[in-house]
């Protein structure tokens, strides 16, 4: 099984659509056997549940994530734990013990108000593009 992290440092990014890196564990036997750090080289918001499907990922655990985010991973088939901060490999620990802290109904909420507060999402970057286009 392959479970994919959004990663910055070492720890999980709070945003997924901004995400520049996801940390991959290949586990078996329920045990980490290998994990690498892939670029999702400019990949934003919907391209990236194609990504994590097109490099075998059946799981996302990430902090932040918007409604049309969350169905595109569905409809890939990959399982959502998100809400969740911290460390990236205590996070895939945790996981695997049955002991993972997520928050099944997770939503980053600015993406449904339309963008009319700068201040809302200006604070973890998404002030930098034009959010409404997904």
């Amino acid at each position: 099984m392959k479970i994919a992290v959004t990663y910055e440092n070492g720890m999980i990014f709070q945003h997924f659509g901004h995400t520049e890196q996801f940390k991959l564990y290949e586990v078996s036997d329920g045990k980490i056997v290998s994990a690498e750090v892939v670029d999702t080289n400019g990949s934003g918001h919907g391209a990236l549940a194609g990504l994590l499907r097109a490099l075998g990922a059946e799981v996302l655990i990430c902090g932040g994530i918007g409604g049309g985010a969350q169905m595109a991973l569905a409809e890939a088939g990959i399982r959502l734990f998100g809400g969740v901060s911290g460390s990236a490999d205590a996070a895939v620990q945790a996981l695997l013990a049955g002991e993972l802290l997520y928050d099944p109904n997770v939503m980053c909420s600015h993406h449904e108000e339309g963008h009319h507060h700068e201040g809302d999402c200006g604070s973890h970057g998404c002030g930098s593009h034009s959010c409404g286009n997904h």
